[in-house]
C-alpha cells in the first residue's frame, strides 16, 4: 500500500458520523463524500467534518456519474464504502430483497456498491437481522453481496468488547476483494461477571457509566450547567476531553413533571416502578421504561429516547433526571467536542442513532491491517 496514498471511502446512511469516525480519525484514510436524507443530522456530520462534501438528499440519487461530475473522483478510485441501512427497510424475505419496494434502502446500498465495485465494504445493522425472518433475510443479503464478487463475513460485535460504556451490539457484515481474509478486531475488554478467560488473555473491565460520565457537573430537573465537575478521573475521560470547548456543551436537562420527578428521587440504582410506592407507580409502560441506570455498570443501549423516562430505561443513577444529549454522547464515546446540531430531539436521534465511535475506530484499523496484509500477499 502506498504511504502517502489514503484509502478513499464513501459514507453512505451516515448519520452524524459514528461509524465513519474511525475512518475519519485515522490518516491512512480520506472520506470523499457522504449522504444523508435529514437535513439536521446532515448539517451536524458536516460542522464535524469540514472537508467532506455531504450530498443531503434521498441515497437513490446518489450515483457514481454525479460523484465524477461534482468531485472529479471515479468510481475506480472509491476504495471502501461504509453504511447502513435503516432495518425498517427490511420487511421482505427470499430472493426477491433487490426487487421488493419494501427493500428499497438495501437495494441502493446494492446499486452503489455494483456502480463503484470498491475491493472492501462494510454493512452494520442492528442485532435483529441475525432473527428476522428466521435468518433466511441475512442469508438473502450475504448471498446479494456474494453475487457481486465479494467474499463476506459476518459477525456479532458487542461495542462494550471494545471500550464503550455500553452494551450495544451491532451486526457487522464485511464484504472484500482482497487477498487476505479481513480480521474482525481482537476484543480489549470483557464482563467482568463472566469466567475468566481460558487463554488468560489481559482484558480490561467493561467501562462503567460512573467511569464515563462522573467528571460531568451534577444537575437536577430542568438544569444546565457548563463547566466540569472536577478534573478527569481516568482514561476515558481523559479522551473525550481532548480539545473540549472550554463551555461543556448539550448538558442540560428537559423540564419534567412534578410527579415523574418524585418518581425519579425514589428510584434506587438500576430501580424499576416494581421499587415504588404503588400510588407513583405509571399505570403504562414496557419493563424498561421509568427504571433507573447503574452506576457501576455499562449502560444498556441508547436509543434516541435518551431523555424520555416513558420510553427507555435513562434515568441518571444519582440525579432525579433522564440523560442529558451530552451524557449520551459520552456513553456513544462521541468526545466533548463532537458537535449536534438542532433542537433536543434531534441531537438526541444524532445521538442514539450512532455507532459508538470506539467500535469504529477497532474496525477501521483492521480494515487498514487487512489492506496492508493483501498488498504483500
Amino acid at each position: 500500500m502506498n504511504k502517502n496514498k489514503k484509502l478513499k471511502v464513501i459514507d453512505l446512511f451516515s448519520g452524524v458520523g459514528g461509524l465513519s469516525y474511525g475512518f475519519a480519525h485515522n490518516d491512512n484514510f480520506e472520506i470523499a463524500v457522504a449522504n444523508e436524507i435529514l437535513p439536521s443530522m446532515a448539517k451536524a456530520y458536516s460542522l464535524n467534518h469540514p472537508t467532506v462534501k455531504v450530498y443531503v438528499e434521498d441515497v437513490k440519487d446518489f450515483n457514481a456519474k454525479k460523484i465524477e461530475k461534482d468531485l472529479n473522483i471515479k468510481a475506480s478510485e472509491v476504495d471502501i464504502i461504509i453504511g447502513g441501512p435503516p432495518c425498517q427497510a427490511y420487511s421482505t424475505v427470499g430472493k426477491r430483497l433487490i426487487d421488493d419496494p419494501r427493500g428499497k434502502l438495501f437495494q441502493e446500498y446494492y446499486r452503489v456498491l455494483k456502480e463503484f465495485d470498491p475491493r472492501l465494504f462494510l454493512f452494520e445493522n442492528v442485532r435483529g437481522l441475525l432473527s428476522m425472518q428466521n435468518g433466511e433475510l441475512l442469508k438473502t443479503i450475504i448471498s446479494c453481496f456474494e453475487s457481486l464478487g465479494y467474499k463476506v463475513q459476518c459477525k456479532l460485535l458487542n461495542a462494550a468488547d471494545y471500550g464503550a460504556p455500553q452494551i450495544r451490539e451491532r451486526v457487522v457484515i464485511i464484504g472484500s476483494k482482497l487477498k487476505t481474509d479481513f480480521q474482525y478486531p481482537e476484543p480489549t475488554h470483557r464482563n467482568p461477571k463472566e469466567k475468566p478467560d481460558l487463554f488468560n488473555r489481559n482484558f480490561k473491565s467493561y467501562l462503567t457509566l460512573e467511569e464515563a460520565i462522573s467528571d460531568l457537573p451534577f444537575i437536577k430537573s430542568n438544569s444546565e450547567r457548563f463547566e466540569y465537575a472536577s478534573e478527569p478521573q481516568n482514561i476515558f475521560q481523559t479522551i473525550m476531553r481532548k480539545k473540549a470547548p472550554v463551555k461543556l456543551m448539550d448538558h442540560n436537562s428537559p423540564n419534567n413533571n412534578e410527579k415523574l420527578v418524585k418518581i425519579m428521587e425514589l428510584l434506587p440504582d438500576g430501580g424499576t416502578p416494581n421499587d415504588l410506592p404503588e400510588s407513583l407507580r405509571p399505570i403504562s409502560g414496557f419493563k424498561n421504561t421509568y427504571c433507573r441506570l447503574w452506576w457501576k455498570r455499562p449502560a444498556p443501549t441508547i436509543t434516541r429516547n435518551l431523555s424520555t423516562p416513558s420510553s427507555s430505561r435513562c434515568i441518571h443513577p444519582k440525579a432525579p433526571r433522564p440523560l442529558t444529549t451530552r451524557e449520551g454522547a459520552r456513553i456513544q464515546c462521541f468526545p466533548d467536542n463532537y458537535q449536534f446540531y438542532g433542537s433536543r430531539s434531534d441531537k438526541n436521534l444524532q445521538v442514539g442513532n450512532a455507532v459508538p465511535t470506539f467500535l469504529s475506530i477497532a474496525l477501521a484499523e483492521s480494515i487498514l491491517n487487512n489492506f496492508r496484509k493483501s498488498e504483500l500477499a
